[in-house]
């Protein structure tokens, strides 16, 4: 190896080490690996279709380590981002839980469960119904009062806790011959007095299924690594903290990803002073300029496709009422939800273009909800009632989501102490360190998938009826831009 050569990569390790130490290891990003402390799953849905067939929605959550973990699980409503419910649950070392939300008789949502994890408060066998407590009364924000609102919106699951082995919440939660031998003997107080720091290692998965009609879509959660680790954040069973605002330290760091030799840029934002939220550093590192997917719309498979496109911090933002929001969002919540202008490119297979110039039902290119669903020519495939129209004449394709367009410059979330770690490519020269630099994060923290259908009803099969619809998902694509 020469000296320039040896310097360099000196020179990188140092800069990547400096992250590494002191700031990536103390400060919240998304996990490459797909583990975390937080996991946000971006839509749960209820809803019944144009048929009466309504849809169930499967979670999972697995503590991939050896660690008894603490976590809170919340439900939140697509509109404005309403808790309608939210327990402890408690996983032991490598613990699966699992749940359904399915439809209600109270007309509300509502979670069930067979699993033997322990919860708090624990989880009627006939599960428990989501409530509107938080959208109605002294709490109304003119989004609508009906348990209805509870059908459809995505889930939170935050670690709180660690334990020890000897703890006595530990020994109560910890499976033996596959049932946890003291859940009634688990207590907040005990709990919170055995509590330690977080460490990370959660997975996920959600469902959507239609058994009816014979349609399925998975999704992954988004997970957050290093959202805490240096204090327990255990609170009590209906407490409605911690949340995505409780990060700790307030410092985000967000990888640029690699060019085509081998560099890459790395930006860590210090958010102690001038953060706009204390969601800030979580919104960080959600920021995206530009969602990217595909559509299918063919009529020989009578294909439809929705896009789910959620904001998960956008209620730490946007307040009940008129006006302008705090950045990056732009308006507040009334009856017609927070709307944001966003812009909308078509291009079919064969590179034809379309330009979008409004959705409907409300004739401009915005987004409205906190859990929005973008529905393609009304194919209406989640009967989300969150929903917007986009037409286009074009029969499959794939959509670029531009949401860093406005007529004023608010998708924006802007730190003045950022320091950039920049590693040239093979040719290019040794690393480069900016210890306090300002940039802007352009666009809107956003998490999403698409799914399509192709519903050829009952087909004959060897002789026999056989109903024949089909579903399939695929995670949003992104473009990232910081300035």
């Amino acid at each position: 190896m020469n000296t320039w050569t040896r310097k360099s990569l000196y020179a990188a390790l140092a800069g990547v080490g400096a992250l590494g130490v002191t700031g990536a290891a103390q400060a919240v990003n998304v996990s490459i690996e797909g583990t975390g402390e937080v996991l946000i799953y971006p839509y749960y849905t209820t809803r019944a279709d144009a048929t009466g067939n309504a849809y169930n929605s499967l979670l999972s959550v697995v503590n991939t380590t050896s660690t008894a973990k603490a976590v809170k699980v919340r439900f939140i409503e697509g509109r404005n981002s309403r808790e309608v419910l939210d327990f402890n649950l408690f996983l032991s070392t490598r613990d699966v839980w699992t749940a359904a939300v399915v439809p209600s008789a109270s007309g509300a949502a509502k979670v069930v469960t067979a699993d033997k994890s322990c919860t708090l408060p624990g989880i009627p066998a006939g599960g428990q119904d989501f409530t509107n407590i938080k959208y109605s009364g002294a709490n109304d924000d003119k989004g609508g009062l009906t348990l209805d609102r509870t059908k459809e919106g995505y889930v939170e699951i935050i670690e709180m806790a660690t334990y020890s082995p000897l703890s006595a919440t530990a020994v109560n939660i910890t499976h033996v011959n596959s049932v946890p031998p003291g859940c009634a003997k688990v207590t907040d107080a005990q709990a919170g007095a055995d509590a330690l720091p977080p460490t990370g290692g959660l997975i996920g998965g959600l469902t959507l299924v239609n058994v009816n009609a014979g349609t399925d879509f998975t999704t992954e959660p988004t997970a957050l690594a290093h959202f805490d680790d240096f204090a327990n954040l255990y609170t009590p069973s209906g407490a409605t903290t911690p949340d995505l605002g409780f990060s700790f330290p307030k410092v985000s760091v967000v990888f640029a990803g690699l060019t085509a030799d081998g560099g890459s840029t790395t930006y860590r934002s210090n958010w102690t002073v001038g953060a706009t939220s204390p969601a800030d550093p979580v919104s960080a590192v959600l920021m995206q300029a530009q969602v990217l997917n595909e559509f299918v719309l063919d009529t020989v498979t009578k294909s439809g496709t929705d896009w789910v496109v959620t904001f998960p911090t956008k209620r730490f933002y946007v307040a009940a009422g008129s006006g302008a929001a705090q950045r990056p969002f732009q308006n507040n919540f009334g009856a017609s939800g927070a709307c944001d202008d966003v812009g909308a490119n078509l291009f079919d297979r064969e590179e034809n273009q379309q330009s979008i110039s409004g959705f409907s039902p409300q004739g401009t290119t915005q987004l409205c909800w906190e859990a929005n669903i973008l529905t393609f020519n009304n194919s209406n495939v989640l009967a989300s009632l969150n929903s917007q129209n986009l037409t286009t004449t074009f029969q499959n394709g794939w959509l670029e989501l531009d949401l860093s367009t406005t007529a004023n410059p608010v998708h924006i979330l802007t730190n003045a102490n950022t320091e950039i770690v920049t590693v040239p490519g093979i040719f290019g020269g040794p690393p480069t360190f900016v210890p306090a630099a300002t940039v802007s994060y352009i666009g809107m923290p956003v998490i999403g998938f698409q799914v399509q259908t192709f519903l050829n009803g009952s087909l004959v099969v060897g002789g026999v009826n056989t109903l024949s619809n089909y579903g399939g998902n695929f995670v949003h694509k992104y473009r990232r831009q910081i300035q």
